[in-house]
């Protein structure tokens, strides 16, 4: 396992069917297979943009964790580090269409999930410290905790070797015995990262302020390098450990289609961003034009770039800026 990686991150995939009329899930007849996943979304972004990113996770010896495997190698997602466990099923998940943009309806069924043993076992060091830069997100350490100790120990062995660390949130209150729990063990893991990319409304969870100029001094006070506050339809607050900081407004969206998977966007434009050595305005800016881009499709990943459309998009707010 000595082929360098640019990214790697770790989590739970699994199927997701998405109904193809609205209405409640229980009258619908008909629905779509799609892959799904807070990570394998990022995984799946960044992959498409032409970075060489590793994934690390569980499935079963099952149709669904065929399915995973198929996704992976379509999208160029190294699976060197999935492991099949025959012992356990592969997660899936259930989610609505509304034709009005709020946000669907999602049933999960991961509970004794392959990826939900996710643990310090999984840890291959060769690998992961073949990375430079690691993401994570608050839904992987949520699944368990043999999984959360496998984040810390991601977390702490990247920080140790001098790679770059990402994290978001991406809060899943259900998953956690408790939300102190959740705040406490979330913000620890946050302060290993060098980004932190809370939303709003996390913000407001984690830090309890609103304000994104204190939920950015939070975690700044913790460490990080920077933070990037996402604002929804207002775009993003930046700041950073040298003092500055500043506002990138929203992409426009004509028609908003399905909000799940926005965070994801976002969190593919400003990694990759910030690993092409763009300032962090530029990510921020990126950030939301994947994020804008995400909601305007069916699915959690359909929406994201390839780099020929990511290069043309921008070629065309260059031209418009100038």
């Amino acid at each position: 396992m000595n082929d360098s990686l640019d990214v790697m991150t770790y989590g739970e995939a699994m199927a997701m069917f998405v109904a193809t009329e609205a209405g409640p899930l229980a009258q619908v007849g008909q629905f779509t297979k799609r892959a799904a996943g807070a990570e394998l979304n990022v995984a799946t972004g960044l992959a498409r943009l032409g970075f060489k990113v590793g994934w690390m996770s569980r499935v079963g010896a099952d149709s669904f964790g065929q399915f995973v495997r198929d996704v992976l190698a379509h999208e160029g997602i190294d699976a060197r580090c999935v492991t099949t466990d025959p012992r356990y099923p592969t997660g899936f998940q259930l989610k609505s269409k509304n034709d009005d943009g709020s946000d669907p309806a999602i049933e999960y069924f991961r509970s004794g999930s392959a990826a939900s043993r996710l643990s310090l076992h999984d840890y291959r060091d060769d690998y992961v410290l073949g990375a430079r830069h690691l993401h994570l997100s608050g839904v992987a350490p949520a699944i368990s905790a043999s999984s959360r100790e496998l984040a810390f120990k991601l977390a702490r062995e990247m920080r140790a070797a001098g790679r770059t660390i990402t994290f978001d949130p991406n809060l899943r209150p259900t998953l956690w015995g408790s939300e102190a729990e959740m705040v406490a063990t979330l913000n620890e893991l946050a302060g290993f990262a060098d980004w932190v990319l809370p939303g709003v409304g996390e913000g407001r969870v984690l830090t309890g302020s609103d304000d994104p100029a204190v939920i950015a001094r939070f975690y700044l006070e913790r460490g990080a390098r920077g933070v990037i506050v996402k604002l929804g339809a207002q775009g993003a607050y930046h700041a950073t450990a040298d003092g500055a900081h500043g506002h990138v407004a929203a992409a426009r969206v004509e028609r908003v289609v399905d909000t799940v998977g926005a965070g994801d966007g976002f969190a593919v434009g400003v990694v990759s961003a910030l690993l092409e050595g763009r300032t962090v305005a530029q990510a921020v800016a990126r950030g939301n034009r994947i994020g804008a881009l995400a909601v305007q499709v069916i699915g959690d990943s359909e929406g994201l770039p390839t780099r020929a459309q990511l290069d043309a998009m921008e070629a065309d707010v260059t031209a418009l800026s100038a």
